[in-house]
């Protein structure tokens, strides 16, 4: 913020609590002191309304929030470039003098977010520290580290897989043993660290609208195993063809997917987020898919993420704690 900014929102805020001050006192000055049965004169609705003073306590009152206002603006930032008074906010650990990460000082936000965080890490950091130490397999079989993964999977994970790890329309399910990337504890933690970025292309200017038809009658019909719409008109033979010309590469020849590319198993019903209706079917092969799962990397570190792919793990290897979450 410029210098003049700055002073043009000091100015404007100092004066209009100085000016609510004087308007208060002012009107104060001239009052009867006790009270009465006149009126003010003026009828609102029939309404009439006696000519008494202010409460003394109401009067008070707005004292009160004066000083308060006066008081926060000296202690946090309100006053331009003013950084505040409030002791602390000089690092995010004072004592070691460590600064906040946009190397200011002074009262934010996010600097009482970076100190509650490091207060945080130091309370539980140990805790963390131990179980990361720990092989993922063993750290799903303990009740702590799943309680602690659990609340961390709530926290984070749950707006997308659900509370429950079962996922949604575009987010696979967690409790099942069927993984895009491979289900194995290490390969689990590389996904919540690093992310994922899936991609299904779009097949529709290649195949055309019928290609798009028939493989996905093909893929409907004899590898998920349901029944084509009566009026579906598409050729499952056609389609395989099409299907072994464009799809295996990822899909592989009898579609059960390919880990190392994130490509779905086509034979079972978790490999259908998006929906395994012929309609469906048609939308994601025609336009294909961008699904992505964010890295946890940066926001968790590798302990928390460790916890959280023990927890992850645990949903599809064993029963969790009736206590767990």
């Amino acid at each position: 913020m410029t210098t003049f900014w700055s002073l043009y929102v000091t100015v404007l805020s100092l004066g209009t609590i100085f000016c609510l001050t004087w308007l208060l006192l002012a009107t104060r000055k001239g009052q009867r002191a006790d009270t009465t049965d006149e009126t003010v004169g003026h009828s609102f609705d029939g309404i009439e309304e006696y000519d008494n003073p202010l409460p003394k306590w109401w009067f008070m009152l707005f004292i009160g929030t004066i000083i308060f206002a006066l008081g926060y603006l000296v202690l946090y930032p309100g006053l331009g470039n003013w950084k505040g008074l409030l002791p602390g906010y000089d690092y995010v650990d004072n004592d070691k003098k460590i600064a906040f990460s946009n190397g200011q000082s002074g009262w934010t936000g996010v600097h009482e977010w970076e100190k509650e965080m490091a207060r945080s890490d130091a309370r539980f950091g140990p805790i963390f520290a131990k179980f990361a130490a720990m092989p993922i397999e063993d750290v799903a079989k303990d009740p702590q580290a799943l309680k602690m993964g659990g609340r961390l999977f709530a926290t984070n994970c749950s707006v997308c897989h659900g509370s429950d790890a079962k996922g949604a329309y575009g987010f696979p399910n967690l409790t099942d043993a069927d993984w895009r990337w491979g289900g194995e504890p290490q390969t689990i933690k590389t996904t919540i660290m690093g992310g994922r970025h899936a991609v299904m292309p779009a097949w529709g200017e290649v195949i055309l609208d019928q290609g798009v038809r028939d493989v996905s009658a093909y893929v409907l019909t004899q590898l998920y195993g349901r029944k084509l719409p009566d009026d579906a008109k598409a050729d499952p033979v056609a389609g395989q063809k099409i299907f072994a010309a464009n799809c295996v590469a990822c899909h592989g020849p009898e579609g059960k997917g390919t880990p190392a590319l994130g490509a779905p198993n086509l034979t079972h019903p978790a490999a259908f987020i998006y929906g395994s209706s012929f309609a469906q079917l048609q939308q994601t092969i025609r336009y294909g898919r961008q699904g992505q799962m964010p890295a946890q990397e940066l926001l968790q570190g590798n302990d928390k993420v460790h916890l959280l792919a023990a927890y992850v793990y645990s949903l599809s290897h064993g029963d969790k704690p009736a206590d767990a979450p």
